[in-house]
């Protein structure tokens, strides 16, 4: 009987079950339950804010946190590489790097649309903290694009890991963008630092980012398994490729 290859495990299976449980309750607090962003002008009365766009607030600012701890990941991995240059660290930063380009693309993605009906644009090319996490992206796309440029993932790793521990340099960057630069940004200054939301608010925003955090983890587990697995095809390979070669020499002596 054969056993199926599979990147489950009863762990991850938890997990996963646990992130689509947490993903469900985030979006009924998000959408339907919180309050919309609505203010009144303390003179004429008049009402402003961000009303329901302000909902993307729950999904946007966990997808960034996640990113900044999946490319930090990422470049962690990178150094254990170049230290220890063994498989392991190099397929973690590999997966990490994968995940960390998606949620990135999700960021900018949300971003735009939160964007649109706060600041009447979907794009701003002249913000700093857009346009840094911008090259973020872009960074790490020929991060992905160098591994993929190598037959070998061995000889792709060096490379790749040097690459990601330069591309990392740029998130402190994007983080401190609205302090260091706040004339050129349309972005305000973080309200969960400033301690401006509250209640359930707080609540929901704290739980967006753990089941962000839930998600990301998942998915560098599957994605580093599903390497595990080809390094180990590709390594079965090459000893049945020796074994029949010795098998044919052994026959011609």
């Amino acid at each position: 009987m054969t056993v199926p290859i599979t990147t489950a495990s009863k762990g991850s299976k938890i997990l996963g079950i646990t992130s689509i449980i947490g993903f469900a309750v985030l979006i009924l607090l998000a959408f339907f339950v919180t309050d919309p962003d609505i203010r009144f002008h303390p003179e004429t009365g008049e009402e402003f804010g961000q009303f329901d766009a302000v909902r993307l607030l729950y999904l946007h600012v966990p997808m960034a946190i996640v990113t900044y701890l999946a490319f930090v990941i990422c470049a962690i991995a990178s150094a254990g590489y170049l230290i220890k240059r063994t498989f392991w660290w190099d397929s973690m930063a590999h997966a990490a790097g994968e995940v960390g380009t998606l949620t990135c693309a999700l960021v900018l993605i949300t971003g735009s649309i939160w964007g649109r009906p706060v600041w009447n644009t979907w794009w701003e090319w002249g913000d700093v903290r857009l346009m840094s996490t911008l090259i973020l992206f872009l960074l790490f796309l020929g991060y992905l694009a160098l591994r993929g440029a190598f037959v070998s993932p061995q000889r792709a790793a060096r490379p790749a890991a040097i690459v990601a521990l330069i591309a990392v340099l740029d998130i402190p960057l994007i983080n401190r963008s609205v302090e260091w630069w706040e004339n050129r940004t349309l972005h305000q200054k973080s309200t969960l630092s400033e301690l401006k939301i509250e209640d359930l608010t707080l609540f929901t925003l704290m739980l967006g980012i753990l089941v962000s955090v839930l998600v990301m983890s998942w998915l560098i587990l599957h994605r580093f398994r599903v390497a595990w697995l080809e390094h180990m095809e590709f390594e079965q390979g090459v000893k049945s490729a020796i074994e029949e070669r010795r098998h044919i020499d052994n026959k011609e002596q």
